[in-house]
């Protein structure tokens, strides 16, 4: 058993999958601890953490600003891994490098919503993304995050239902691992 938790994620959920991107939950809870979870498209995995992009005005933003904790999960063919850690943005320069590398529709699709706020009708927002110019700058309110690991659990389904799990717990710049039961 390796002791590096992103070597095991990378050999169940191969990197190069995220030049696609990868749907995984993304959990959030707000001030009050009402908890919220979505789909979201990973677009980086490595040694600083798992990155996403988002309004910062949405209500995942919202509850990122609130309360900086989040959990990730991924799932495909019996096994999952969790992984748990505190959300930070990620720089400008990331989120401008991202949004240069977007589809100009999906561009013009983000800087024209005003994701979780209500609107009057779909027409409504498809006026709204056909304003945008051609090629629209990066909103301000539009980045990235990543989610910084503090804890990785990897589980795998068994038949007899004696499944495997194991913990990864940060320790300074190490990783503890301990086996969990079923």
């Amino acid at each position: 058993m390796t002791t590096d938790p992103l070597r095991l994620f990378d050999a169940w959920f191969p990197r190069e999958r995220l030049v696609q991107g990868l749907e995984t939950a993304l959990a959030t809870a707000s001030r009050e601890a009402r908890p919220s979870v979505r789909i979201v498209l990973l677009k980086a995995a490595d040694e600083r953490g798992f990155a996403f992009y988002t309004s910062y005005m949405s209500r995942k933003g919202r509850e990122l600003e609130e309360n900086p904790h989040a959990a990730l999960l991924f799932h495909r063919s019996g096994r999952q891994v969790r992984v748990e850690g505190r959300v930070e943005r990620v720089s400008p320069d990331e989120s401008d490098a991202y949004w240069a590398a977007r589809a100009p529709a999906s561009r013009r699709s983000a800087a024209a919503s005003r994701q979780s706020e209500p609107i009057d009708s779909r027409a409504a927002l498809e006026a709204a993304a056909a304003a945008q110019p051609e090629e629209p700058p990066r909103p301000e309110s539009w980045g990235g995050y990543r989610l910084v690991p503090e804890r990785y659990e990897f589980w795998e389904h068994r038949d007899d239902r004696l499944h495997d799990r194991h913990l990864f717990v940060r320790d300074g710049d190490a990783w503890r691992v301990v086996r969990l039961q079923p």
